[in-house]
């Protein structure tokens, strides 16, 4: 892992890191790229559950993030582990089942730092990122559609709280 001491550090978090959480990842990072802050912000995913380690994402997730100029191929799946928890300033859960077992993981002094993902859109009034696995193509474009409306909101939150 890098030195994030300098950096406002963002962690995704989803049950197998295949879907959700890699979505939101490659998003992030290239709106933080795009904003010229990737030397200020460290973003990274990982899932509640080991089913897919050293996966890459689900292959419904990168065509819809390709097709809309995302590229997430490098991304590789994990495990959330305890360290994560003094590591990241944000640990955004994907749904409320994450949100709950993280906050089974989380110290009392590390509680503050999950959140709900779709706290930070302004445009959708879910407040779940749904898990697409199972479903058609057409859940993963709407997948897609609420994490880019999020990761616009959090990072407009990171440049006023953090980089101003």
């Amino acid at each position: 892992m890098t030195d994030m001491s300098n950096k406002v550090s963002v962690l995704f978090v989803c049950l197998g890191n295949i879907c959700r959480s890699p979505t939101a990842h490659g998003v992030f990072r290239h709106l933080v790229i795009q904003a010229g802050l990737e030397d200020k912000i460290e973003i990274d995913s990982a899932g509640t559950a080991a089913f897919h380690i050293g996966k890459s994402p689900d292959g419904r997730s990168t065509t819809v993030a390709l097709e809309r100029g995302i590229d997430m191929t490098d991304l590789r799946a994990r495990k959330v582990d305890f360290g994560d928890f003094y590591a990241y300033d944000y640990i955004l859960a994907m749904d409320d089942a994450n949100y709950s077992n993280l906050m089974e993981l989380a110290l009392p002094e590390h509680v503050d730092k999950v959140q709900m993902f779709l706290e930070y859109t302004q445009e959708f009034s879910e407040s779940e990122v749904p898990d697409p696995y199972y479903g058609g193509a057409q859940g993963f474009d709407h997948v897609f559609d609420l994490v880019e409306s999020a990761s616009l909101g959090l990072l407009a939150h990171i440049k006023k709280h953090h980089l101003s």
